[in-house]
């Protein structure tokens, strides 16, 4: 009994020691399993980068990782959902670069913004590719030049499709509507897995998305490749054009990270950061994601805050110059 007394009287007056009384939670972490909310449904760049990452990391923390597609409003509520959770690192977040086009979005559409940027915490970027422009193998547009000198001819005829209104999906198209001066309709889905499934099924005429989302039913014979929104050839599709290639001036990466809630503890997030260095390097994962035709391009928390930083001004730029779009 007397010992009994001695440890309840330790575990009342360490905390105002600022000691532990028993264990550091944040030491123990992860005790169960954690949540990683992908912002759209299967199928899409997020969830593809998703599922081998949450795979690894549930091996190096010793919990499962429990991918939750929490998708719509263009990934706006699944990366709100992830924002606000609480920092305790039992939620992660796998987002793509339109994380940081979403506020700014809101902003525009007169609407409180559903979650801030300084709300999230970037912990690993784990892939960046351009999204590539592509439409039906049916279609009558073999080549960029073909499909430009329909949309001019025929303003309205054709649609495009979209994971969602101000969506990875919908800005780069809408930059290069502005830059070649023609019109079509945006249908944007809940995610680019729906968009894809429109476009093969011939709801939508054409879509931008990433190459590890598409790149099967290229190589399938499905779907036709056009041009990419990036710098030069890209590995997975060494004969598309960049734009730039083709002295069109537009350029946009469609990248997927890891994210927690701001608050998170620094111990958390260090333990994350490793976690996630390791899945960055593992062959599984690797050749999984390499496999979908994204390569990963690894850059840890520094780096890609860094980068991250640069890219959402370039996002807010271009949202700003699409304006309102309802």
């Amino acid at each position: 009994m007397k010992h009994l007394l001695l440890i309840i009287r330790f575990a009342l007056i360490a905390p105002a020691l600022g000691m532990p009384a028993f264990t550091n939670a944040q030491d123990a972490w992860p005790a169960k399993p954690i949540t990683m909310i992908v912002p759209f449904p299967p199928g899409g760049v997020a969830d593809i980068a998703g599922r081998p990452v949450a795979d690894s990391l549930s091996r190096s923390l010793g919990q499962p990782v429990i991918v939750e597609n929490r998708a719509g409003a263009g990934g706006g509520i699944g990366m709100a959902a992830a924002a606000k959770a609480k920092p305790d690192g039992y939620t992660i977040l796998m987002a793509l670069s339109s994380i940081s086009i979403i506020p700014e979005a809101d902003k525009i559409l007169g609407k409180q913004p559903s979650y801030l940027l300084n709300q999230l915490k970037p912990i690993a970027r784990f892939t960046a590719d351009p999204t590539v422009l592509v439409v039906r193998s049916d279609s009558p547009w073999k080549t960029y030049k073909d499909f430009l000198d329909a949309m001019k001819k025929n303003p309205g005829k054709y649609n495009f499709g979209s994971s969602g209104n101000y969506g990875t999906m919908h800005v780069p198209m809408e930059m290069l509507k502005a830059n070649q001066k023609f019109f079509m309709v945006h249908i944007p889905y809940t995610g680019a897995g729906p968009a894809i499934v429109g476009l093969l099924g011939g709801q939508v005429d054409a879509i931008a998305t990433g190459p590890s989302s598409i790149v099967q039913y290229i190589k399938a014979g499905r779907v036709r490749a056009l041009a990419h929104w990036g710098e030069g050839r890209l590995g997975s599709l060494p004969d598309v054009p960049s734009f730039k290639e083709m002295g069109v001036p537009i350029e946009f990466a469609q990248w997927a990270g890891l994210f927690v809630p701001s608050g998170t503890p620094d111990a958390i997030v260090t333990k994350l950061r490793e976690a996630a260095k390791i899945a960055a390097n593992d062959e599984k994962v690797r050749s999984i994601i390499n496999n979908a035709g994204s390569p990963i391009q690894y850059l840890d928390a520094p780096e890609f805050k860094a980068y991250w930083d640069i890219d959402a001004k370039h996002m807010e730029e271009a949202v700003k110059k699409i304006g309102k779009v309802e």
